[in-house]
């Protein structure tokens, strides 16, 4: 007896324990209750009612990735190609999750394929290519708005890869290697150019300072021509000033002579027959002189008249005597 009630308090225990569940940071249970809902249980303590209660479903509440296989899909030129597409999801409604749909990972997986022909199917290659941003904004918007009534909340879409053909591989690899050729003989071009104009730059520059040296060097010799010739001429003014002043200091010594000559014969007082005879001795000597002009006192015209007279009077008492 008492061993038969130890086990039905054992089995009791690990029934009680069995019923005590804590649900963990960014999880969700969802409880049952006789093959309905119940709750949903979020973080904390929870106990759950034997044999009545049971959790259908946890969830969890953090971001996921889905990445899918590439699908087939056709564009507006009818290019068929390959796109794998990534989807970053969120579940906001556990209840909504759980009952909303049977498998929402497939659901979702066919939504995208099914949204993303449609939407490749407007493009053509071209625009299919360079327009990731718009593709992926169309595809997020779609399926945010699909999944809703499933409790699920698209954060983001993003077209993992985009894989042509092989026949347009290959042209596009060569139109790439044409371009990228084209590329490079433009910077080549370019290159040269610029090494072109640097080239003519410095010779320009060159050129530049070449004439601006011949410019000064002209400059200063011509001021140093303009020195010379003013240092000449003031070396020929300077002699021209020293003759003047000699030869003022000779006229000053000739009449300051005279004077002294005039000052003796006026103290010694002399007779007129000295003064014409120093007259004429004065006047020789003036003759003898380098003078172009000589200017004759009236004294000695008188004097050369009386000497001419007196040379008259000695001829004609000669011509007696002959006889």
């Amino acid at each position: 007896m008492k061993l038969a009630i130890i086990v039905l308090l054992v089995i009791i225990a690990v029934i009680a324990v069995s019923c005590i569940h804590i649900v963990p940071q960014a999880k969700a249970y969802v409880v049952e209750r006789l093959g309905g809902y119940q709750s949903t249980w979020d973080v904390g303590l929870h106990f759950k009612v034997p044999f009545i209660d049971r959790i259908a479903r946890k969830v969890s509440l953090k971001e996921q990735v889905l990445d899918f296989p590439p699908q087939p899909v056709i564009t507006k030129d009818n290019v068929t190609m390959r796109i794998d597409t990534l989807i970053f999801f969120q579940i906001t409604d556990p209840k909504l999750y759980t009952y909303g749909v049977e498998n929402p990972i497939m659901a979702i997986e066919n939504l995208t394929a099914t949204t993303l022909r449609n939407i490749i199917g407007e493009l053509d290659l071209d625009e299919t290519l360079t327009s990731r941003e718009i593709i992926n904004t169309k595809m997020r918007s779609s399926l945010d708005t699909a999944t809703d009534p499933w409790g699920i909340k698209v954060n983001r879409v993003e077209l993992k890869n985009i894989i042509p053909p092989q026949p347009i591989q290959e042209a596009m690899e060569k139109q790439m290697k044409a371009e990228r050729e084209r590329r490079e003989k433009i910077l080549q071009a370019e290159g040269e150019k610029k090494s072109q104009v640097l080239v003519a730059e410095g010779e320009k520059e060159s050129k530049i300072l070449r004439a601006e040296a011949e410019k000064q060097a002209a400059i200063l010799q011509a001021e140093a021509q303009k020195q010379a010739m003013i240092l000449r001429a003031d070396a020929v003014r300077q002699q021209k000033i020293l003759e003047a002043e000699g030869e003022a200091e000779s006229i000053r010594n000739v009449q300051q002579a005279l004077a002294d000559t005039i000052r003796q014969l006026n103290e010694a007082n002399p007779s007129q027959s000295v003064i014409a005879i120093k007259s004429l001795e004065a006047f020789q000597k003036a003759a003898d002189g380098k003078a172009t002009k000589i200017i004759i006192p009236s004294e000695i015209q008188g004097l050369a008249g009386l000497a001419t007279s007196l040379k008259e009077l000695v001829v004609t008492d000669q011509k007696p005597e002959s006889k």
